[in-house]
């Protein structure tokens, strides 16, 4: 106890002294703090409403409705505060061979330039987390992880000529979103062709005289890009991008947007889609890259690496269950308030309220996120389904509550992404 005490009290004299905090610990905080952009979103923040993201104070919602943010990352440009990622530089003559060590991906595949999307697994097969590694030069590579991974990397680097370096802190990004945030960076950038800049890749440029890499990513599943800067640099960046954006309609935009925009792209979330094998309180929460549709990111014929016997042995017999897309049929829902005499009152935030998924009676699976898209028109959701239900146009039943009154409605699996605009993967961008 007295150690607990010992360690909060290091971490508040350094958040006091303005000391930069350890960013393995930084989670740990029972108080966030603000990111290098906090001066500048804080003053943006009309609605004073926030949520914690590993320790860091987190924009909800700029305005008091998330509508205008969520229409700037479908209909204009979009910038989110996204530095609260962990962030972590691999170099050294085996850095290749650690990243492709742990990662379920065939990183010898990979580029110089290129970025990849990729799950990593405990020996068992169990995701312990998901993220994205950037191949900036031959042995030298950006991580991003939503959970502290250092500790992991540095267990399996064992006996490695490799250097893991935490640069959490020192490196902020920004995810400039949206069908004109191309044209935007094209105009504003130096150093760099923003025009060919292909799906998944990344590069280096200027914006205002700051040295930035940019890669073409992001959790909208629409066109946009993220940018990488050195935190001392990181407002000069932000105020270029703001500045030149008002003429592609630029909007600061918080996670309830975000969260909305993801669903619709079929993007996973860590502590509600799934759980890190790390965390899990019991095997029910584990979940492996089968049972979270992610088996096409899984190369079991590359060098061995951690969790291959068992998604080796899985691949042969199939996961038990699967994250999969639901189509909530919208009329069965209207007809239910009609009932009790109200309009329809579907919130028009993202629910992280896991719900049951039935097939005749039985239940089958659970909901763990549901929405309203505003562009689709539809009430969607990602849902774990038993095996034999994951088929695209299985019709199941969606929970839902009316007035306190437990109700199922029609779902119909469908293949994800719900949404998936040309624009997102089109070279050029205009």
């Amino acid at each position: 106890m007295a150690g607990s005490r010992q360690g909060s009290a290091k971490l508040l004299r350094q958040i006091y002294l303005k000391r930069p905090l350890e960013p393995e610990v930084r989670h740990q905080l029972t108080m966030p703090i603000g990111t290098a952009f906090h001066e500048r979103t804080f003053a943006l923040c009309e609605s004073l409403n926030y949520r914690e993201w590993s320790g860091y104070y987190a924009v909800s919602s700029y305005e008091p409705h998330h509508e205008h943010e969520y229409n700037a990352i479908r209909n204009a440009a979009a910038l989110i505060d996204i530095s609260p990622l962990f962030k972590y530089r691999i170099t050294g003559p085996d850095a290749t061979r650690l990243v492709d060590r742990i990662i379920t991906r065939d990183m010898k595949k990979v580029a110089v330039g290129q970025v990849v999307y990729t799950p990593w697994c405990d020996e068992r097969g169990k995701v312990i987390d998901d993220g994205t590694v950037s191949r900036l030069a031959e042995n030298t590579y950006r991580w991003t992880a939503a959970d502290p991974s250092l500790r992991w990397f540095s267990q399996n680097a064992s006996g490695m000529q490799v250097q893991l370096e935490d640069i959490s802190e020192s490196i902020s990004a920004l995810a400039l979103q949206g069908p004109t945030s191309g044209r935007l960076l094209k105009s504003l950038v130096q150093d760099a062709d923003i025009e060919n800049l292909k799906y998944f890749r990344v590069t280096t440029g200027k914006i205002a005289g700051v040295d930035v890499e940019i890669s073409r990513t992001g959790y909208t599943g629409d066109l946009g890009y993220e940018i990488w800067i050195a935190s001392e640099k990181a407002l000069k960046v932000w105020d270029a991008l703001m500045d030149h954006g008002v003429a592609f309609d630029i909007h600061a935009a918080g996670m309830l947007a975000l969260d909305v925009a993801r669903v619709e792209a079929g993007l996973l979330l860590i502590d509600v889609d799934f759980n890190s094998s790390k965390k899990a309180l019991v095997e029910e929460q584990k979940y492996t890259p089968y049972e979270m549709g992610l088996g096409r990111l899984v190369d079991l014929k590359k060098n061995r690496f951690v969790g291959q016997a068992a998604l080796l042995e899985e691949n042969k017999r199939g996961p038990a269950r699967e994250i999969v897309g639901l189509a909530i049929d919208w009329p069965q829902v209207e007809d239910l308030y009609e009932l009790v005499g109200l309009p329809p009152a579907i919130s028009a935030m993202a629910s992280r309220v896991a719900v049951p998924i039935f097939k005749e009676g039985v239940q089958v699976g659970k909901a763990t996120t549901s929405t309203w898209s505003p562009t689709l028109k539809k009430m969607i959701a990602l849902a774990t389904v038993r095996r034999e239900f994951t088929r695209p146009g299985t019709r199941l039943q969606f929970e839902i509550t009316v007035e306190a009154v437990r109700h199922q409605v029609g779902a119909t699996v469908v293949k994800t992404p719900f949404f998936n605009p040309k624009r997102k993967t089109q070279t050029p961008v205009g």
